[in-house]
This record gives C-alpha cells, sequence and structure tokens, in this order.
C-alpha cells in the first residue's frame, strides 16, 4: 500500500508531502478547514487554527468529519492534542447565540452553560457591551451587537447572531431571462449554491456571512442573487469607481431592475437610490473627524450591504460595520486572507464563510481558464548587487523590485507571446514609464482619469491594444476577458491577496477556450525572492503549482538549478510544468 501523504503533529501543524499519489486529494480536504503556512519543493505546511476550524463549522463541516479527513490521509494516529483542540474549537462555534431578548427589549446573548456566562461576564474587553443578566446570558443592547461580537471573537469565543435583520424598504427585482443583447441567461449551478448557502431559509439564522470565489466565476451575479431573494434596498460597496461601474452595467444587463433606481454615490455625483453604489474610499473619507458620507448613507432603509473584495475591506469600514449589524451583509471575496491579521474582524462583522468552492474544480467544469504559473528569477547586475548589499532595507526593495533586467525579460515574453492579450503588472511609476515606453503600450495609474482608463480598457477587450501596462490599479474589480497573459515585475511585499487579484485578471473563460499563462519575475538572492515565497503560498492552497527558471544578468534564460527552466516557449507551444 503506497504511503498516506500527510503527517499530523501535535503543535497543529500538518506536513503534506507533494510527490505522494493523494497530495491533490488531501490537498483539497484540508484547505477546508486548515490553512497554508509554507509551500516549499516538497513539503508543504498547513496549520489548525482556531479561526480555521471557526469558519469550516459554521459552513457545515464538524469537528467529526475533519477528524475523519485527518485520519484519512495521516501516516501516523492522529495526536491527542490535536483531536482536543479540534473537538474544543468546533465545540465553542454555537456555545454562545446572540438571539433577541424573550421579552422584546433589545437582544439576548445566551451561554451554552453558567460557567461560560461567568467566564465572559469577567472579560475586561468583553464587559461594557454586556447588559444585566437574563436567565442563562446576558441583556445586549442593539447598538452592541457588532462590538460585542467582535471582542468575544478576539478572546477566543465566537457568536453564532440569531438576533434577525432589519426587510428594509422593498425593491422588486427579477432575474431577465436573455442578456440586453439577447444571450440567454440563468446562474450556474455553484452560483445558485453559494446565494442558498449566504441566505438559508431566509430565516433569522442567516443573512451575514462571506462567499468565496475565483476571479471570473462570477461573483457579481452572487451578490445580485442574494438582493433578487431581497427583494430590497441594497448597498453596494466596491474598490473603485471602474467597480461600480461594472456593477451597474451587470444590474442592468441581468436584471428588470429600472436604470432610475441604480444611484452612484462617488466623487462625482452624490446619489442615494434603492441600489446604491459607493467606493470604500468615499465612505472612509473624514472631515472634522467624522464619516459624513457613511452618515449620509446610513440614512437608507437597507434590507442588503454587498461588501465586494471583502478582504480588501479598509480599518474603518470595520468600525462603521459594527454599527450595521441589525441589516444583512453580504462578503464576496476570491481570498479570506488579510495581510493585517484581521481575519477575525470579517468573520465577527461580515459573518463566517458560508460557501467556498476550490478555483481548481472550477476550471475542470470550464467555468474558470486553466493557468499555468511560472516564476523567473533574474539575476542582478554586479553594479546594482552592490549597491542592493549596502542599501537599507527600504532601498532594497525598491532596488530589487527595479531590476533593470527584468524590462530585456519582459520585452522578450511579449514578443514570444505576440497575438495574445498580455498585461504587464507592476508597482513602482518609474519602472512602469520605461516599460510602457520599451513596449509602445498605454500605461494605466491611479493618475490616469477614469474615463480614459475606461477607454483604453475597452480598447484592450476589442483587440486595439495588444500590450496594456498597468499599476496596482489592475488588482482591482477590472473586467478584461480576453486577457490571457500577465507578467508581473514587482509587487507588494508577498501579498497573497495580491497574487489573487492579478492571476484573477486572467482566468474569465477564454473565446477560443485557451489558458492563461501568468509570470512572476523575481530578482534572484534578493528580499524579493522571500516575497515572492510567500506569494506563492495563495497559488498552492488553489492547486496551483510554481515552475522557477533563471535568467542570467542579461536576461538570457540559463540552465536550471532548482527546477525546469522556462525558455520562453513560443505561442500555443506546451509549456514545461503545465497543468493538465
Amino acid at each position: 500500500m503506497d504511503r498516506l501523504p500527510l503527517i499530523v503533529q501535535s503543535d497543529l501543524t500538518l506536513l503534506l508531502e507533494v510527490d505522494n499519489p493523494l497530495y491533490e486529494e488531501a490537498r483539497d480536504a484540508l484547505v477546508a478547514f486548515a490553512e497554508l503556512v509554507k509551500s516549499p519543493e516538497h513539503v508543504h505546511t498547513y496549520r489548525l487554527t482556531a479561526l480555521s476550524l471557526w469558519n469550516a463549522q459554521a459552513a457545515g463541516l464538524d469537528a467529526s468529519r475533519v477528524l475523519a479527513a485527518l485520519a484519512r490521509y495521516s501516516q501516523y494516529p492522529l495526536p491527542p492534542e490535536v483531536e482536543q483542540f479540534v473537538r474544543d474549537q468546533g465545540a465553542r462555534y454555537g456555545r454562545l447565540v446572540l438571539t433577541p431578548a424573550p421579552d422584546g427589549d433589545g437582544l439576548y446573548l445566551a451561554a451554552s452553560d453558567p460557567s461560560l456566562r461567568h467566564l465572559i461576564g469577567h472579560q475586561q474587553a468583553v464587559a461594557p457591551f454586556l447588559g444585566p443578566p437574563l436567565a442563562a446570558g446576558y441583556r445586549i443592547r442593539p447598538e452592541h451587537r457588532g462590538l460585542l461580537k467582535q471582542a468575544l471573537a478576539k478572546i477566543g469565543w465566537p457568536v453564532d447572531d440569531r438576533a434577525g435583520y432589519q426587510a428594509g424598504s422593498p425593491l422588486p427585482l427579477g432575474w431577465r431571462e436573455r442578456t440586453r443583447d439577447g444571450r440567454p441567461f440563468a446562474l450556474r449551478d455553484y452560483q445558485v449554491q453559494a446565494v442558498q448557502a449566504f441566505w438559508g431559509n431566509g430565516a433569522a439564522d442567516r443573512g451575514s456571512g462571506v462567499v468565496v470565489l475565483p476571479c471570473g466565476a462570477g461573483k457579481t451575479l452572487v451578490g445580485i442573487g442574494a438582493m433578487v431573494r431581497a427583494q430590497a434596498h441594497t448597498l453596494i460597496l466596491t474598490t473603485s469607481v471602474a467597480s461600480l461601474h461594472q456593477w451597474r452595467e451587470e444590474l442592468l444587463d441581468r436584471t428588470d431592475l429600472d436604470p432610475a433606481a441604480i444611484g452612484e454615490y462617488s466623487g462625482a455625483r452624490k446619489e442615494v437610490r434603492p441600489v446604491t453604489l459607493t467606493t470604500y474610499q468615499l465612505l472612509t473619507r473624514r472631515k472634522g473627524g467624522e464619516y459624513p458620507h457613511f452618515a449620509a448613507l446610513d440614512q437608507g432603509n437597507w434590507g442588503l450591504i454587498i461588501y465586494d473584495e471583502v478582504h480588501l475591506l479598509p480599518a474603518p469600514v470595520f468600525r462603521l460595520t459594527a454599527s450595521l449589524q441589525a441589516r444583512r451583509r453580504l462578503g464576496l471575496t476570491a481570498t479570506l486572507i488579510r495581510e493585517d491579521g484581521r481575519a477575525e474582524d470579517v468573520f465577527a462583522l461580515i459573518g463566517p464563510k458560508r460557501f467556498d468552492l476550490p478555483w481548481r474544480m472550477l476550471e475542470q467544469q470550464g467555468w474558470i481558464a486553466p493557468a499555468s504559473c511560472h516564476e523567473i528569477r533574474i539575476a542582478m547586475p554586479p553594479g546594482l548587487m552592490e549597491r542592493y548589499a549596502l542599501a537599507e532595507d527600504d532601498e532594497r526593495i525598491r532596488l530589487a523590485a527595479e531590476n533593470p533586467v527584468k524590462t530585456r525579460v519582459v520585452e522578450q515574453l511579449v514578443q514570444e507571446h505576440a497575438g495574445d492579450h498580455i498585461l504587464v503588472i507592476g508597482q513602482y511609476l518609474d519602472q512602469l514609464k520605461t516599460l510602457a515606453r520599451r513596449l509602445q503600450a498605454p500605461l494605466i495609474t491611479g493618475e490616469t482619469p477614469a474615463r480614459e482608463r475606461e477607454r483604453l480598457y475597452a480598447a484592450f477587450r476589442r483587440g486595439e491594444i495588444p500590450v496594456l501596462v498597468v499599476s496596482k490599479v489592475a488588482n482591482f474589480a477590472i473586467d478584461l476577458p480576453d486577457a490571457n497573459v500577465a507578467v508581473q515585475v514587482s509587487g507588494t511585499f508577498g501579498s497573497r491577496q495580491e497574487e489573487a487579484q492579478r492571476l484573477g485578471r486572467l482566468l474569465r473563460p477564454k473565446a477560443d477556450g485557451g489558458s492563461a499563462t501568468f509570470y512572476s519575475l523575481v530578482s534572484e538572492e534578493t528580499r524579493e525572492q522571500e516575497f515572492a515565497q510567500k506569494r506563492q503560498l495563495f497559488l498552492c492552497e488553489q492547486g496551483y503549482r510554481y515552475t522557477v527558471a533563471h535568467a542570467d544578468a542579461q536576461g538570457r534564460p540559463q540552465a536550471p538549478r532548482l527546477a525546469p527552466v522556462i525558455a520562453f516557449p513560443p505561442p500555443g507551444h506546451a509549456r514545461e510544468g503545465e497543468r493538465p
């Protein structure tokens, strides 16, 4: 019998052998309840955490099923410490339940037993939000609903919130059978399942939570599906004005909503209508210590609030969201990873993960494009490496990111991918301006006016522009379905969020059924190589594998030292390391 792929250790780490025949099957099981910590070539390390187990429990994966999955793939018997931790954390979700107070006066936090009630009542961070003792729990003032859940999550006690939601002002809303250009339309099966998982049966126990789907899988349609179920006024928070406009177009294309019912609340317009679209940036703009735009929008009688790209939620929006707990809240994201460590706040204030579908599964079903991922490590020129060695940390990061050899490698990749739709993505404007000039391609940055951005995006979609050079503005919610090659020249300190967004730009299904190729250029033997290893965690979680190639200080491919080299193959040829 083949050796099983998993070693479960008493410190809650899980070691998964990549070369084992059961690797992919085991990985797909682990991602439902464990967090990937690191992913070198041969053994990937996961960790069980309280939050990962709470999310699993909220999504219907109880402790017994988690332990069964671990036992199925483990080479050795499960350590007792692990079994106990899984059972303890699984049992914690549901031991504190928030409901309307029995006498109708405020809310009621019920504890499963007197000792737990006593324990939370003596927690300094929690006590300010607890009212007088009531039966087996405490009376809670409605305005403390979010702050209480946030405080309890931080001390390791998640709240099952069943206190119900305001219906909001009614808004009749239905699906179109055909889009405006005459194409038949219906939600995909997994989109229907995601809406149902969020909504439940519409009773008080459902109406807040997060749906995790890859870019290109139709998260916007899941949001609209929740709106159709709610039949109520809806506030939609987005990452940018471009994203706001895309939501508006999808609403008009897929539903029978009257255009006059959709309002844009942005820097240019201040329209509050039954469906109002705004941005996080505007919502968090302060004036005299206050948030005037939040105050204006809070006057709406919303039945649903949608948080697009919830993993990017700015810190002030968490504070504002704490006061919105009586409204149904849906978070949409490609990844629950937060670089700031505030995943517990997403859990407490937006809601637990309700639905998550692995990218690999959607790829196999043909809903997103298959993708191959390649890292090209590029030597630093000798003179630049000397500067790097003597520089301070911040300057080192920039010197590695702006390694001039990357420009030559980008030029080679663009030449070899002639005829493709190529995005060149980076962080530093001087570098991007140089690349745009050398490639004779348009450049889009945060300074590009919204109208000009949309003109260039539209030209790219039509094939009039084969290459776009874009800054971090391309990380978020741009719809470029024909993009099939991305070259990442610099990024944000190993951000897994950013890796998800950038790869996601390529995953819309292609009209010709073709695949996508994602290149990441990394300066070898620098901090940038460390950051790249962090970013790869996200890809490994989703079932993608990186090949690693090397280029010398002139940008020429070298013989492999660590992994198969990518010799910049011509378009249409199978690339080494592509997934079947």
